[in-house]
């Protein structure tokens, strides 16, 4: 039935009463309701309208709240932040990590305790969860390493297997809407899959909904980074009478930045490799290669991408080389490229007050260290502008559930 072919007997007689209360003289019962429907249509169709508008916004300054575990230099923090959130604890348990991290964003809420031992009832109640929680024991070097010195690995680790685990103390302790976690790639693989079913479990039991993907880097910055992204909602908030929409970002249609970009101009020749480095280097990748190997350096391309950096790459560089014009050896990145590599931007520093960039306050060995164990914020911030999305459409419809 068109709504213009109404009845007054389909109407519940209450509505009628208020319907005489509100009728301006000298207009029908008829003629007033469907004015009514109408006004009501339009009404909506301009909510929806707002709020296509608001979805497709990038949300800056939108306000949450979130913790940082096993935070490392701030790769979550640096990201979030710069998208309007606040950050409420930090825990980090390497001192030099922790060193840097405090010189960058400061050192309220940030604490070194053992994530194991401390009351997690006592940490501060927030909306989003992040922890880039230890990857080295689910890793393929990282499992390879251990396997070749006989030592156990995944959640078998007694260092940091266990520290999933503190995590669903947390999420038990704080019930947060909303869990952002990340994990090296052969997180899903190892253990035949098994350290991916006891996570996905734990989580689900929980009342979690998961989404996961595995996003390179070398879509953002210069350089090749695959990592696995898991995003959970609560669905007692998210999925009460909705269906989740979340979706992983695609990939920019351009890069934010090459790596001509990020290379200094006039590097300090100590960064150069040593003629007994070098040689032992070539040597290395020719032995592999005789035996069909694929071990050995990288020289970059600087019209490309690098391979992963990784936490070894204090020792020798191998990974990432660059070919210095005038040099007679290659040499390693400085610490200052590896940090814009990894996609520090210096608009993340800014939000913190450092006008030239986020400043090294470690020797370059740590600094390596802690680039090569980070998140790229780059990525962060394209996902977390994607959970942002689904809050503000959450909110939308619960509001517009009464039309």
């Amino acid at each position: 039935m068109n709504f213009v072919d109404f009845l007054l007997r389909d109407i519940d007689p209450k509505v009628i009463e208020w319907i005489k209360t509100n009728k301006s003289t000298g207009i029908s019962q008829n003629v007033f309701i469907k004015d009514l429907i109408s006004n009501a249509i339009n009404e909506k169709k301009k909510l929806n309208n707002e709020k296509s508008t608001v979805i497709n916004n990038n949300y800056k300054n939108f306000p949450f709240t979130f913790i940082d575990l096993f935070a490392g230099i701030g790769g979550f923090r640096s990201a979030l932040t710069f998208l309007g959130g606040k950050c409420v604890y930090t825990n980090e348990w390497n001192k030099y990590a922790l060193s840097t991290y405090k010189h960058w964003y400061g050192s309220e809420e940030t604490t070194s305790e053992d994530i194991r031992t401390i009351d997690h009832s006592s940490i501060p109640s927030h909306d989003v969860l992040c922890a880039g929680f230890p990857c080295q024991p689910f890793s393929l070097a990282g499992v390879s390493k251990k396997n070749s010195l006989g030592r156990k690995h995944g959640f078998d680790d007694l260092e940091q297997g266990n520290l999933f685990d503190c995590i669903l103390k947390i999420i038990d302790a704080k019930k947060p809407p909303i869990l952002f976690l990340e994990n090296v790639k052969n997180l899903k693989s190892h253990d035949k899959g098994n350290t991916w079913k006891y996570i996905k479990n734990s989580i689900s039991d929980r009342g979690y909904e998961i989404f996961s993907s595995i996003i390179d880097a070398s879509n953002w910055v210069p350089q090749h980074r695959e990592r696995i992204f898991i995003v959970c909602f609560d669905k007692s908030i998210f999925a009460n009478n909705r269906k989740i929409q979340f979706c992983f970002p695609s990939a920019p249609s351009q890069r934010k930045y090459n790596l001509n970009y990020v290379l200094e101009k006039n590097p300090n020749k100590k960064y150069m490799l040593s003629d007994k480095l070098w040689r032992y280097l070539q040597d290395y990748a020719a032995k592999h290669k005789a035996k069909g190997n694929g071990f050995g350096y990288g020289l970059a391309d600087k019209k490309g991408i690098t391979r992963t950096m990784s936490a070894r790459y204090h020792k020798d560089g191998a990974e990432i080389l660059i070919k210095q014009d005038g040099w007679e050896n290659p040499r390693r990145l400085t610490p200052n490229e590896a940090k814009y590599l990894m996609g520090f931007d210096d608009k993340y520093a800014l939000c913190f007050g450092h006008k030239n960039g986020f400043p090294q306050i470690v020797s370059d060995t740590q600094a390596y260290k802690q680039f090569g164990n980070s998140v790229v914020p780059l990525v962060i911030e394209e996902i977390m502008q994607n959970i942002i999305t689904e809050i503000v459409r959450y909110k939308l419809e619960s509001k517009l559930n009464f039309i």
